[in-house]
Formats: C-alpha cells, structure tokens, sequence
C-alpha cells in the first residue's frame, strides 16, 4: 500500500477535509433499503415516460415571517405516448392543492410523494399540452446545507432575512412540484416568477426580464428566465438584502454577462475574491469547451450554506477565502491558490448542468470531472506540477468503502469517492491517453457531443474510448463499479522482472508507465505473471506516481 507522510496534526487536518465530501454521501438520504417511494422517484414509470418536458413557468410567493411557500407551476409538455396518468413529486409538508388543464380540475391519486394526474383524454401525440400545478406549505428546513437540502431561513449580520434553496440530493421536490427524475429537462427551459417582501431582492436562474411592486401587499415579484434546457435540482431561489456588480467578459463564443449578487456589507470582499469567477471561466473553456449557457448569462451568488451548482446561478458560501473553508484539501499548498467554491461550483456548469446523468447512480459524471477541474484551473494558471500535485494530494480523502457508481433505478447514488477518486481515474486515464492535445480534445469534445443532454455511464465510456484509441472499459469497470484500487506486483531478483496486476476484477490489463534504471518504458501487466525483459541485474523499478494504484514489491526488499 502506498504510505503517505504525514504527522499526526497533518494527518488530524485530512480528516478534517474529508467530511465535508463525505456527507456527500448523505445527499440522498438512502439507508441501504429499497422503498417502494424509491423506486417510485427513482425508475422511468409508464406515467413519466409519455410525455416531454417542454417548459415550467414557477410562480410563487415567499413569505420569510410564516416561512412558507405557495404558488404554481405551469408545466407544458410535448405528448409522446398514449397514457394518460401524469407522475409529479411533491415532497411533504409540501401539499399539491390542486391541478388544471384547460381551466378543469383534474383527478389526483396520491402514492407516497408522488401524484398521478389524470390528464384529459385525447391529446394528440406530438401536441404540446399545458396542466397547472397548485401547491403550498412549509417546505422542509435544511439542517446542514446543502447536503441535506431544503431552504434555508437566516437572517444576515443586519437581521435582514437570508433565504436559499438548495435540493441536489434530495429533490427540487422538496420545495415545488415537478418531474423530479434527472431523465427529463424542460427543452425551452423555466420562467421563474418570485414574490417576496419589498424589502428584499431575490435572485434565481438565467436573466432578470422585469420586476413588478405590488404596493398594496408591499411586495415585488422578480421574473427570470432561462432559455436552456436545465435540471431539476438546479432550479434555485436566493433572497435577501442583495446588492449587484458584473462584468463582461471575452469567451469563446462572444461577449459572456457575469453578475455577481453579494450582501450588502460584503461588496468589497466580493468585489476582489470574485475575481477568481473570470480566471476560472477562462480556464475551463480552454480545457472543456465554450461555456454552456451564455443566453442566460453566468452569475455568482451569496447563499447562506456553502455552496451549490444552480445553472447560471451558482450559489457561494466560502466566506470570501481561497481553499475549501480556508483549507487545502490536497494538503499540497496547490489548494490554497484559488477560491474552492467558485472554481468546482462553476466546472459544474459544464458537467452536471451541460452534460447531467439521467439517473443518479451515475452522478460520478458530474463530480468526477468537476473534481478534475480543479486540477485543469490550477494547470491552466500555475502549471503542471501544481496541478498534478493536487490532484494526487486529493487521494489522502478517498475511502474506498464502496463502488462510485450507485444502484439503478431506485434514486441511489454510489461513494463520495465519486470527486476525489474519480478524478484521479481521469488523472489516470490521461496517462494511458499520453497525449495532451488528444486528452483537450477529448474533454472538450464530451461537451460538443453530449451538449445540453441528459447522458449515461455508457455513453461516455465509449465516446472517450472512441476519441482517444484506448481500449478504457476495463479501467473504467475497475475504478467506478469495485472499490478496490488496482495492486501492481512486481518480482525483481538479478536479471528477473515479473509482472502482474491484483486486487481487480477479471480481465484488468491496464497499461502502466514504469522507469527501469531510469529509462521510461510502458508496461502491459494482466492479472497473470509476466516476464519483462531487463539488461542488468537488480535495475532501479519506479512506477510513474500519477497512476493512481497501489504498489507491492513482492520480495519486499
């Protein structure tokens, strides 16, 4: 096993910088059994897969003293079947009131949190169809965001309320009904209308259209909206005593809006800490391709947790400090150099919100790469030996207790060693890839090909073992579907060198970049003994340190 050195107040310190990732585990909320309400939220039902989001238009009305929630949702679909039954999610206490189609009430069945409606009979299939969701309550209080999600209800150091949602685990259900399965996103996007107190400023996805003040009830309703396709979970609200700057910036495709909303007090911190919004902008686009969303703009919002990925709404709690906390995950110092919540937040606008996986055990898809987006900015800033030390300080945080993908169909997800695991696999499979230009190319071709698409473990498996010539099917099965990480053994006495990989499943064959005496050379181990030819006795056998494997010299000496 590789050892890493450590003092005990080091050591005391990388525990400390794992839990936060590892309450990641506790995103969805799964206890190790199978509900029927999971299978229900979970699998592509007959009454979801008949019709095709088009849009939402969320209206609501915000009431910080009561801390309720109330309003509809204006769901317009394209009919691709012939069932009738509509499924939407609506987490308690929640409670959907009522729905309408075409001014008619319309018959609910209840199972769960999950409400079938009875549509009307005989929409035409490739008709666009409207039904009107009615709901209210008090949605549940999020007690740690935003791994456990809900809303949030504070007040700011002037006592003035500070309101967020935040839902990736457990579901923008938990707050407004809706097609809570990653499968589907609305094509055309959300209008976002919000009513809150005249005193506030509420700030949601994509662009403000209009603000209007209702002075009799002394409130004002904000109109957003987003023009892209966008999931669920990344549908947000933020209220509170917001004050705005922005800036322009010169992108890949065009003149790319950046606004920032900041509490009133902190505009100074903001004004400087957020400068790390354009550097890593710049960055990604370099490695990932154009930014996703430019219709709806980029923002960067204060929330009072630490921070969430909501499509062109990124939220930020970090108190106005570089690392994650203030702290360096990688233990490496490379932590340090930029603002952790800004720069993995806003990766997450091209893997989870440009590319999204279509069910949750495959959500490595969103924070694996994103976890690797930070060791692409420090790369594109600082270089490579920042970065590739980052990356391979990030394995003091990986577990290993389970396998990165989760179970299908049933809203599971796998380990939290989905980020720092998994992006040391894409760190491995660069290696293997041995071609830089090839490995930008690759990654920026999964954001052309899977643009604004809802994807599969499988399809990205094969677009990059497509792109880049390398048979990776074995890698990927070993890294994201076992727990194990991969033991080279090796057997070296006088003029003998053998082989082999241990601790994988059948058939590994993974390549590996070795240096014997010096002279790099590639190895093919399988899980069966090889024989490696070598010129001299008892050579020097250094395995290259950016493959993430463990190593074992089975003579010990």
């Amino acid at each position: 096993m590789k050892k890493f050195p450590l003092s005990l107040l080091a050591l005391t310190t990388a525990l400390t910088l794992q839990s936060p990732i590892t309450m990641a585990d506790n995103l969805f909320g799964t206890n190790g059994e199978t509900t029927r309400q999971d299978v229900l939220r979970g699998s592509i039902t007959p009454e979801r897969q008949w019709w095709d989001l088009s849009h939402y238009h969320l209206a609501i009305e915000v009431d910080p003293s009561t801390r309720t929630i109330a309003g509809t949702n204006t769901v317009s679909y394209r009919v691709i079947g012939n069932t009738d039954r509509l499924q939407i999610e609506l987490q308690p206490p929640m409670k959907l009131t009522k729905a309408t189609q075409k001014g008619q009430v319309l018959n609910i069945d209840q199972d769960g949190y999950s409400y079938f409606i009875h549509t009307l009979n005989n929409s035409p299939i490739g008709s666009e169809q409207q039904v009107v969701l009615h709901f209210s309550g008090k949605p549940q209080v999020a007690k740690r965001a935003p791994w456990d999600g809900g809303i949030t209800w504070k007040k700011d150091s002037n006592g003035i309320d500070f309101i967020a949602s935040s839902n990736q685990g457990i579901g923008a259900s938990i707050w407004w009904p809706n097609k809570d399965h990653g499968y589907d996103e609305p094509d055309r996007g959300i209008k976002m209308s919000v009513e809150v107190p005249e005193h506030l400023v509420d700030v949601s996805n994509g662009r403000l259209l209009s603000i209007d003040h209702n002075k009799e009830k002394q409130t004002k309703t904000y109109h957003w909206q987003v023009v892209n396709p966008i999931n669920n979970y990344g549908v947000n609200i933020n209220i509170g005593d917001y004050v705005h700057f922005g800036e322009k910036y010169q992108g890949e495709k065009g003149v790319l809006d950046m606004d920032y909303w900041v509490l009133r007090d902190n505009l100074k911190k903001a004004q400087e800490q957020f400068k790390d919004a354009k550097r890593t902008i710049e960055a990604l686009e370099h490695w990932f391709g154009p930014y996703p969303f430019y219709e709806d703009s980029y923002k960067l919002v204060e929330a009072p947790y630490l921070g969430m990925e909501h499509q062109s709404s990124v939220t930020y709690g970090n108190g106005y400090q570089n690392g994650y906390l203030g702290r360096d995950r990688s233990l490496t110092g490379a932590g340090m150099l930029f603002d952790f919540i800004i720069v993995h937040e806003t990766g997450h606008e091209w893997f989870a919100n440009n590319i999204t996986s279509k069910d949750i055990a495959d959500m490595w898809i969103h924070e694996s790469f994103t976890n690797y987006s930070e060791s692409l900015f420090l790369e594109y800033h600082y270089g490579k030996e920042a970065a590739f030390g980052y990356t391979r300080g990030q394995r003091i945080n990986i577990q290993n207790q389970k396998p990165i993908i989760g179970e299908y169909h049933v809203h599971s997800e796998g380990s939290s060693d989905m980020y720092d695991k998994g992006g040391n696999m894409l760190h491995t499979i660069r290696q293997i890839v041995n071609n830089d230009d090839l490995w930008r190319e690759t990654l920026r071709g999964l954001g052309k090909q899977f643009y604004h698409q809802t994807v599969t473990t499988q399809q990205i498996e094969q677009y990059m073992e497509n792109k880049t010539g390398k048979l990776l099917s074995n890698i990927f099965d070993q890294y994201l579907r076992d727990n194990r990480v991969p033991t080279l053994e090796y057997f070296l006495k006088g003029e003998q060198l053998r082989v082999r990989w241990s601790n994988v499943k059948s058939g590994f064959d993974m390549p590996v970049k070795v240096k014997i005496n010096d002279k790099m050379q590639w190895l093919s181990p399988t899980t069966s003994w090889t024989n490696v030819q070598i010129s001299q006795k008892d050579p020097t056998f250094v395995v290259d340190k950016n493959f993430y494997i463990n190593i074992m010299n089975i003579l010990g000496n």
